[in-house]
């Protein structure tokens, strides 16, 4: 627990007379990147578990497990989203002095968010997480076409593309709303990492699950 909470150093120089406000408000924005990074481990974990569970031979009690591990890392998305409404309350004030200070560092960067990319999936590859949705569909007999029409008549098959279109939607709305936080906070302005800032973010926005979309948008209008 020590280690942990002697990870925070803020780089802003302690300035007389605004020493420990600066200081307190670099310290927040470290704290709440630190702990966004620690439910990205969580989320990939469960995520990794899900996709484990659902690669056949794949029984009921698997596919529930799966579902388990699914609704879990929806409400962990969520969990993220309100890390970016806390995140609004560090005044812009602050922000603009310690950011010269971050140098290089960026969000971006995280190999995490390239794991997550992997296994959702984005507007151009499925992921392997949807692979292994439609593996189990499958190894039971069904297409993933055929879970999105027969609906609850599939049992935990139809309960677990429910939950990957939440999940797909809850990624979503939290990359918009970190969008919208960081045109908040910097406008126009180059990104840390050397990127174009919000440009960059905005061309990164896409839903996970692209084929499943598809599918669910056909069934409805069929």
């Amino acid at each position: 627990m020590e280690t942990l909470l002697s990870l925070q150093e803020p780089k802003a120089p302690n300035t007389a007379g605004r020493a420990v406000v600066l200081a307190v408000a670099e310290q927040f924005f470290i704290i709440t990147h630190q702990s966004c990074e620690l439910w990205l481990k969580q989320l990939g974990a469960d995520l990794d578990a899900a996709a484990e569970a659902l690669l056949p031979p794949c029984d009921p009690h698997d596919l529930e497990l799966g579902l388990e591990f699914l609704q879990r890392s929806g409400e962990l998305i969520r969990v993220l989203q309100q890390q970016l409404a806390v995140l609004e309350k560090l005044p812009l004030r602050y922000f603009a002095e310690f950011r010269t200070y971050l140098d290089t560092a960026s969000g971006a960067q995280s190999a995490q968010f390239r794991r997550l990319t992997a296994l959702l999936g984005n507007s151009h590859h499925q992921g392997s997480l949807y692979e292994a949705f439609a593996a189990a569909a499958e190894y039971h007999g069904q297409s993933v076409h055929d879970v999105l029409r027969r609906g609850v008549e599939c049992g935990v098959l139809h309960r677990l593309a429910e939950a990957l279109v939440d999940l797909g939607n809850g990624y979503w709305h939290w990359k918009v709303a970190h969008l919208a936080l960081v045109s908040k906070m910097i406008g126009e302005q180059d990104g840390t990492g050397g990127s174009s800032g919000v440009d960059f973010l905005a061309r990164r926005v896409t839903r996970p699950f692209p084929e499943l979309r598809r599918l669910r948008g056909k069934v409805h209008h069929s």
